[in-house]
């Protein structure tokens, strides 16, 4: 095998750096060569990261009305101001909630999906969450509803359960056996947990809302996690949304806030239980388990006066900002749970590092979280719909 120094050197795809090389015709990466240096390579050429300099992949912003909670409600999922006049609601009580199945069973599936205004709404809640937090801390002060504090309560409940239940002793390096029975705890209270966000018109709903949640913290025959998984937190948050459970005036808590602590939750799961990481990658991915904290966080970079993209290379920088910035706190785990070399065992989250400001970082995440995670059918042939998620 060739040292580590060639691997270093010869691994990395297109990371900003092109600020400094004339384009060239033929792509360095097809032809064997090094795409720093121009020099032969031996190692076999990565999947290609996304450029980060074209423009983000199109998504609808939300402005379809929720069910309202009442008749005389007009609360809406939006971006930007909606005339009164377009405020009707998309799906008038009585309102028919169905459980939801798996619908994808191919690319062509996959196609539909995106060209549909679910595919396309959906995309935009998770660009309108980046929005909400774009250039704001953690701790920054933001409006904090009713709904929102039950989210944060059903979190601590799980988490409450998790210290109940602790690890067994077992010879297996992954999966630990108690994970099942946490598992089953919170699967048996989500119908009730659920009905605590909800007003007595949408306690139909639980049928539709039960499955996206109970699949939101890993498998538990696999014992494993990942992005898909994730996924379905986003897609509970974006039904949440439809219904009218969250407004848009929620949405910067619903990242700061009930995010954070869905991920500190994962975190914890992660480790205690020593969860698989579902469909991973290997090397060449994101990270081994989640993609949306490093949206959300490169938003909340963007136009920072001191940390760019290579800062996430500094220690002190990452000790002290974790805490604050998202994306800083999902390096810092990456490197608390893989030993070794950052470039080696996270070269993609190494080449962004090359980026050269955090809106490309941000756009070029968005990019990449359709093209692998939305619209792979390894992940997606797990998605459920129903009639909120069509």
């Amino acid at each position: 095998m060739e040292d580590s120094g060639n691997l270093h050197h010869h691994h990395h795809t297109d990371d900003g750096d092109h600020n400094h090389h004339p384009p060239s015709s033929s792509s360095p990466l097809a032809t064997g060569t090094c795409c720093k240096c121009g020099g032969p390579t031996t190692f076999a050429p990565p999947p290609q990261t996304p450029t980060f300099t074209s423009p983000p992949p199109t998504y609808r912003p939300i402005r379809a009305p929720a069910i309202p909670p009442d008749p005389n409600s007009t609360r809406a999922i939006i971006l930007s101001p909606v005339p009164q006049s377009q405020k009707v609601p998309i799906l008038p009580p009585p309102h028919h909630f169905q459980l939801p199945t798996k619908r994808i069973h191919s690319p062509d599936d996959i196609s539909r999906f995106h060209s549909s205004d679910s595919g396309k709404n959906f995309l935009g809640f998770v660009v309108a969450l980046s929005e909400s937090i774009r250039a704001k801390k953690i701790s920054d002060p933001c409006h904090i509803s009713p709904a929102t504090t039950s989210l944060l309560s059903i979190l601590q409940t799980l988490t409450l359960i998790a210290d109940q239940t602790p690890p067994v002793p077992q010879s297996a390096r992954y999966g630990n056996v108690a994970y099942r029975t946490w598992h089953e705890k919170m699967s048996n209270s989500a119908e009730s947990l659920i009905l605590t966000l909800l007003p007595e018109n949408l306690h139909p709903a639980t049928v539709e809302l039960v499955p996206y949640f109970t699949d939101s913290f890993g498998n538990s025959s696999r014992i494993d996690y990942g992005t898909g998984h994730e996924t379905n937190f986003a897609a509970w948050l974006y039904c949440l949304a439809r219904l009218g459970v969250i407004g848009v005036e929620d949405y910067p808590a619903v990242v700061a806030r009930v995010f954070v602590k869905y991920l500190d939750l994962m975190r914890k799961l992660q480790l205690q239980y020593c969860l698989e990481p579902a469909g991973s990658h290997g090397v060449w991915g994101l990270d081994d388990y989640h993609f949306l904290p490093f949206i959300f966080g490169s938003s909340q970079l963007i136009d920072h006066k001191y940390m760019k993209p290579k800062s996430i290379h500094n220690e002190d920088i990452l000790e002290n900002f974790s805490n604050e910035y998202m994306y800083l706190a999902g390096i810092a785990f990456v490197k608390k749970v893989k030993k070794g070399v950052f470039a080696e065992h996270s070269p993609m989250l190494d080449d962004i590092s090359g980026v050269p400001n955090w809106n490309k970082v941000n756009s070029g995440l968005l990019k990449m979280y359709k093209a692998e995670v939305l619209e792979k059918v390894p992940i997606m042939q797990h998605f459920l719909f129903g009639s909120i998620i069509k």
